[in-house]
């Protein structure tokens, strides 16, 4: 239409008019005053005219009968001004708790999480080193980079294993990680990534087949949304390897201190504020939501889409709300019956969300909680984090609505090789020694390159000595190196940080030790990183902190996708298969009573699910839902209004969350209730009650001396009742005298101290 071409002629106009500004400036100096004038001028209207087309353009495509600044859809009416809604009728309530977990590394490559694919670039240069997925794809080319992708894509996620998490019954959902490369492919996505979409059709077809649903999760965007590789590409990442004089063939870079994220626009990092706005970018994102829509809207299996998944804390926020309307209004347009899942940008604040898009149905706020980069702790600390989450959420969804915990895991360190990046890690990270364990064989086979990993090779340890040929097994700063260095056994490049294989052996998480003393719980922190089996309580404190992570994330909220379903190297702290095989997690957790009050001794107050007192349809309806599942007549709710309408909906919503949240059931009933927090605590006596932590505190030196000292109590009771039963018993003291055991001892009972005392026994005629 001439409302969408309009602003490109005028983008078009200025793109020619600074072209014949930009000749005429060659001549004159008062010419190029004017000029720059000009163009400061042009570049400004250009701009505008660029957001301009940008928000028009969408807000086009997704109008289906406009009103002023309203969007008129099916179920609500949309409010573009004010990104809020009206009308709300729930196309599907939020009723049922998720439970799931993530596909992760299958369709977005994480070097932590897959190794294998990244081992054939240990010991590369600046010219043939990947670190993600789009230097993976760069670096091998399309041919070689989409066959290592197909064998990979072939084996990472099957159908026997969504059956595996299908049949635990501790799973209902999958969120999907994608690029949109995969739908718009750009740079050298292009043919690499050809294919991928028949593996995630086939992966629609596993789930539904099992009852599971798939959220999409749009894992990278072009330009990335935080500059971490789990968006596809690192960016502001530095070669520092000629900055290196010393020794010759080290190869070194930097990532961490320079980071940076260029979805949004160009970023100032001494400001730490952004400097413009990549429309292009933005659009591009909009685009792929839309090939999204158009691909999957008619599949069942599909429960919604998340528009972009980890937005760093620096992101322009109401360039990021307005993603996010753009993104819901056309997901509403094509697929009304989707969840629409934002991620909280990291600002998990009810300031920053509460309010956001109120009224409109089937969204949710995803935030990630994640304990493996908190300081070392005791076990008790941890768990009154995991507990004290409740409340954060309980808040969350009383100003803006339901809250999902998109990402979760079990770990409580850093330790888990490339967490941090390949080859790289955080400043002062780990925080201490880690577990290695021998790295783990392809999965996708051994015709992998690079796989297995070289047992022969150190990790960071850089140099030999060439004299001595002696391998040197400490770590040092780069000044110390020497000149001479045997390039053949580097497994570099090398980042800031220390992470990666060493002889075969890839680090993970540390082992839990029992304590001493209950009150510090530290003893972990101080004991060797892999425990004697004897003091080993990693079992017994991952099943407590699952337990009271899951009560806290699924219990208050409305579920969970856990971080990631599996992982390549042998760490059930990220691995939700893992976790359900060594029983942290119980199979069939939907109904498990102990994850239900996991969380009663932290637990400062308790939750009430009550109405939100808004509307009264919305207030009906879910009176009804929830009066029909109880098989209860509800014909009475039609007739209430006001007041005792309300009063009505706390008792029924109350009493069936009460009744049913063991088996998944959240406090919204299509938006009608939310859950409140009071301040009442649980008293010891509850019916209930147990200390989930009493017996995971082990003092092994107070149970060797409670053993000693209740033997000796023993003994030295039975000495004493022996005595005064000799005493005063004369009865049991002449048969004891009679015995043949004390006639034989008493006969032999002599002197031999030095002594000429002797010692006969007595004929028993003389007693």
């Amino acid at each position: 239409t001439a409302q969408h071409k309009k602003p490109n002629i005028v983008i078009s106009l200025t793109s020619f008019l600074i072209k014949e500004q930009t000749k005429e400036m060659k001549f004159t100096t008062a010419a190029t005053a004017d000029g720059l004038r000009l163009l400061t001028s042009l570049l400004v209207i250009g701009s505008a005219a660029s957001m301009s087309s940008y928000r028009e353009r969408r807000l086009a495509n997704v109008t289906v009968a406009p009103e002023n600044d309203n969007t008129q859809f099916h179920h609500f009416l949309a409010h573009n001004m004010t990104r809020t809604c009206s009308a709300d009728n729930h196309a599907t309530p939020f009723n049922n708790q998720i439970r799931g977990v993530n596909l992760g590394s299958w369709m977005v490559l994480e070097p932590w999480i897959t190794p294998s694919m990244f081992y054939q670039f240990l010991g590369g240069d600046e010219t043939n080193t990947a670190m993600d997925m789009y230097s993976f794809c760069e670096i091998l080319g399309p041919e070689e980079g989409n066959k290592q992708l197909r064998r990979h894509w072939e084996t990472w996620v099957t159908e026997e294993l969504i059956e595996e998490l299908a049949q635990s019954g501790a799973v209902n959902s999958l969120r999907l990680p994608v690029g949109d490369w995969m739908y718009k492919p750009y740079g050298p996505y292009i043919g690499c990534t050809d294919g991928a979409l028949d593996y995630v059709d086939d992966l629609l077809d596993w789930a539904h087949a099992r009852g599971l649903t798939v959220l999409f999760d749009i894992h990278g965007v072009k330009g990335s949304q935080n500059g971490f590789d789990n968006s596809g590409q690192s960016q502001d990442f530095e070669w520092t390897s000629a900055l290196n004089t010393e020794p010759a063939g080290l190869v070194t870079f930097q990532h961490w201190g320079i980071r940076s994220a260029a979805w949004m626009g160009e970023f100032d990092r001494e400001t730490i504020e952004y400097t413009s706005t990549n429309y292009e970018n933005i659009e591009h994102a909009l685009e792929t939501i839309q090939e999204i829509v158009n691909m999957y809207k008619g599949h069942p299996a599909v429960l919604g889409l998340e528009p972009v998944n980890e937005p760093w804390q620096y992101t322009p926020l109401d360039e990021l709300k307005q993603y996010y309307w753009e993104g819901y209004l056309i997901v509403k347009k094509d697929a009304p019956y989707w969840k629409y899942i934002m991620h909280d940008s990291f600002r998990f604040d009810v300031e920053t969300w509460g309010g956001f898009m109120a009224g409109c149905p089937d969204r949710a706020l995803d935030t990630h909680i994640y304990q493996a980069w908190q300081d070392p702790a005791s076990r008790i600390s941890f768990y009154n984090n995991a507990c004290g989450q409740k409340s954060a959420i309980a808040k969350m969804e009383a100003a803006f609505g339901p809250v999902v915990v998109g990402e979760w895991s079990l770990a409580t360190d850093n330790c888990a090789m490339w967490l941090n990046g390949f080859n790289d890690n955080l400043s002062g990270f780990p925080r201490l020694p880690c577990k290695f364990v021998k790295c783990a064989d392809p999965y996708m086979g051994t015709e992998q390159p690079g796989t297995p990993v070289d047992p022969g090779k150190p990790m960071q340890v850089r140099f030999v000595n060439c004299l001595h040929r002696q391998i040197y097994t400490f770590t040092f700063y780069l000044t110390d190196l020497p000149t001479a260095l045997d390039t053949s056994i580097l497994q570099g490049p090398y980042g800031t940080g220390m992470s990666g294989p060493s002889f075969g052996l890839c680090p993970v998480d540390r082992d839990w030790m029992k304590e001493r003393n209950i009150e510090t719980g530290t003893d972990w922190m101080r004991a060797p990183p892999e425990a004697p089996r004897h003091l080993d309580a990693t079992d017994e404190v991952m099943t407590a902190l699952a337990r009271k992570k899951i009560s806290a994330f699924s219990g208050i909220g409305h579920g969970f996708y856990f971080w990631n379903f599996r992982t390549e190297l042998d760490t059930p702290q990220w691995s939700y298969m893992l976790a359900l095989e060594r029983g942290w997690i119980s199979k069939g957790n939907l109904n498990d009573d102990r994850i239900l009050h996991a969380c009663h001794k932290e637990d400062e107050g308790l939750f009430v699910c009550m109405s939100t007192r808004q509307t009264e349809s919305s207030t009906k309806g879910g009176m009804k839902y929830a009066l029909g599942v109880e098989g209860v007549n509800s014909t009475y709710v039609d007739s209430l209004s006001g007041d005792a309408l309300f009063d009505a909906a706390d008792i029924v919503f109350s009493k069936f969350w009460e009744e049913h949240k063991g088996e998944g059931a959240t406090c919204d009933f299509g938006g009608a209730a939310q859950l409140q927090e009071f301040n009442k605590t649980y008293d010891d006596d509850d019916d209930y009650y147990k200390d989930d932590d009493a017996h995971y505190f082990t003092k092994e030196e107070a149970r060797t001396s409670l053993l000693i000292l209740t033997t000796f109590g023993i003994l030295v009771g039975g000495c004493f009742g022996f005595l005064m039963a000799m005493a005063f018993n004369e009865k049991f003291s002449n048969k004891v005298s009679r015995s043949s055991v004390v006639r034989r001892v008493t006969r032999r009972f002599t002197s031999h101290s030095g002594s000429n005392v002797r010692y006969t026994e007595i004929p028993e005629h003389q007693y």
